[in-house]
């Protein structure tokens, strides 16, 4: 990877973390005024849709600091080895934690009127998407593995072969 391509990921990610952060401090807030202020439709779900709102956005924080961890890794030249398999691990877990946080959203969102069921469909939709991109990971998680896998067998033959010579 180049190191303007390394330069503008980061660029990304740093733009991405803080706008989670801004959504995490403002938004959040402006949501819970927003649900207080909206009369008896959420208010008595408020708390629980303000907890999932916020540990959603935590599992996008640390696939965020994951990943800036792995560009890390791959700048250096590091990231076939076993120590990138523990944040494609927290990757893999964070991703699936915030389909089960969607999920639990669209049951606390289901009863009553006050949304429609189509959202809560659509938030069924979007579980499945994301355990979708939990897969994905997941198989690229078995690339790396096979990458790991070769990358210490070549060392291994390299280093025989510098005992022959």
């Amino acid at each position: 990877m180049g190191q303007l391509t390394v330069l503008a990921l980061r660029a990304v990610l740093a733009v991405l973390l803080a706008g989670s952060v801004f959504v995490q401090t403002v938004m959040v807030a402006l949501l819970a005024t927003d649900l207080e202020e909206s009369g008896a439709a959420l208010a008595d779900r408020r708390t629980p849709i303000l907890v999932i709102t916020v540990l959603g956005i935590v599992t996008v924080q640390v696939v965020l600091v994951c990943v800036w961890r792995l560009v890390t890794m791959v700048r250096r030249g590091t990231v076939f080895s076993h120590a990138a398999f523990r944040y494609v691990h927290v990757v893999i877990g964070a991703i699936v934690s915030a389909a089960l946080l969607l999920f639990t959203l669209g049951v606390v969102l289901a009863p009553g009127e006050a949304v429609a069921p189509g959202v809560v469909l659509l938030l069924g939709g979007v579980v499945v998407a994301a355990l979708g991109v939990a897969l994905i990971v997941l198989v690229l998680r078995m690339l790396l593995a096979q990458a790991v896998a070769r990358d210490v067998e070549a060392a291994r033959m390299r280093a025989e072969l510098a005992e022959v010579i």
